[in-house]
C-alpha cells in the first residue's frame, strides 16, 4: 500500500474495535512517482466528475440552486460526518473536506475517496486510468446513493471494467466490513429525506431515478457490493439502493429521521472507513 493508513488510526484503533486485536496493514510498496501523504490526519475526499444529459439527469434544481450530480449532499453531509467522527472515534480528522478530480495527483495522498449519485456519471479514459492506478496501488473507493438497474449499469460501465481481473461481488452479511466496529446485520437502507417525507418508505421511488430503474423491486433492496482484485483484496465498496450520506446531511432536520436512519448510517460509515484504513 502507498498510504500512511496505520498512523492515522493508531491512537484510537483499540477503542474503535472494542479492544480486539486488529490486523496490521501489509508492508508498504514503493510506487514510482507517488509522493508520501502530507499529513497523517484523514481528509475526506469527494470526487468531482462529469455527467451526461440535461435537467434531471446531469443536474437538478433543489433548495433554490442548481446541483451537479457529483455534489449531491455536499458539503453539509461531510461537515456532519467529520463532527461525528471526532465525537465517536479517536481518528485524527481534518476539519475541512476537499473535492478532487480523479486526474489530480493529490488523490495519491489520500487513502479513501468518495463518489455520490453516479447514475449519469461519465468518466473519460484518462480518469479511468487514474482510478485504476489509484486502486491498484492501495487506494479505496466508496460509491454511494445510486439506485435501480440503469444507474448500476452506468456505474459499472465507468468503474467495473477497469481491470479484467477485478470483479464486483456481493458482500456477505458476515464480512468483516459489517463487524469491524459496529456489529450490523446488514447494510442499512437510507432514503433521501425528501422522499421519505413524501412516501414514508425506506427507499427512493423508482421514478425519480434513471430509467429503467426496475420498478419497486429494483430499488427496494440494498445491494452492498465489493470490487475485488484477483487476490481477493477489496478495492471499492458500492452502497447501491441506499443514500448513506443523506443520513449524515439530514440528521438534524428530524428526530424521526435521525433515530430511524442516521444512527445506522453513521455506524455503516465508520465501519467502511475503518476497514478501508486497515486493510
Amino acid at each position: 500500500m502507498m498510504f500512511g493508513r496505520c498512523s492515522i488510526l493508531f491512537s484510537g484503533l483499540l477503542l474503535l474495535v472494542g479492544g480486539d486485536a486488529a490486523a496490521l496493514p501489509e508492508p508498504a510498496r514503493v510506487v514510482e512517482g507517488v509522493t508520501p501523504p502530507k499529513s497523517d490526519a484523514l481528509t475526506f475526499v469527494r470526487i468531482r466528475y462529469r455527467s451526461t444529459g440535461g435537467y434531471g439527469e446531469s443536474w437538478y434544481r433543489h433548495e433554490g440552486r442548481d446541483w451537479q450530480r457529483w455534489e449531491t449532499d455536499y458539503p453539509r453531509a461531510e461537515k456532519n460526518l467529520i463532527l461525528r467522527l471526532t465525537q465517536l472515534t479517536s481518528m485524527r480528522v481534518n476539519p475541512d473536506p476537499i473535492v478532487l478530480d480523479l486526474t489530480d495527483p493529490e488523490i495519491y495522498e489520500h487513502p479513501l475517496i468518495f463518489m455520490s449519485d453516479v447514475g449519469w456519471q461519465l468518466l473519460s479514459g484518462e480518469e479511468r486510468q487514474a482510478l485504476r492506478l489509484y486502486l491498484d496501488t492501495g487506494g479505496f473507493l466508496w460509491i454511494d446513493d445510486f439506485w435501480g438497474q440503469a444507474e448500476w449499469e452506468n456505474m459499472n460501465r465507468n468503474v467495473g471494467g477497469l481491470d479484467p481481473t477485478w470483479q464486483w461481488k456481493p458482500i456477505d452479511n458476515d464480512h468483516p466490513i459489517l463487524k469491524i466496529v459496529y456489529r450490523l446485520k446488514e447494510c442499512p437502507q437510507v432514503p433521501a429525506r425528501i422522499f421519505y417525507d413524501a412516501t414514508g418508505l425506506d427507499f427512493d421511488p423508482p421514478d425519480v431515478h434513471r430509467y429503467p430503474a426496475g420498478g419497486l423491486a429494483g430499488v427496494s433492496t440494498v445491494n452492498l457490493m465489493g470490487l475485488f482484485d484477483a487476490r481477493g483484496r477489496l478495492l471499492a465498496v458500492a452502497t447501491h439502493n441506499t443514500d448513506i450520506a443523506d443520513g449524515w446531511e439530514r440528521e438534524g432536520e428530524s428526530k424521526e429521521f435521525f433515530d430511524r436512519f442516521s444512527v445506522k448510517s453513521y455506524a455503516m460509515t465508520i465501519n467502511i472507513i475503518t476497514y478501508a484504513m486497515t486493510h
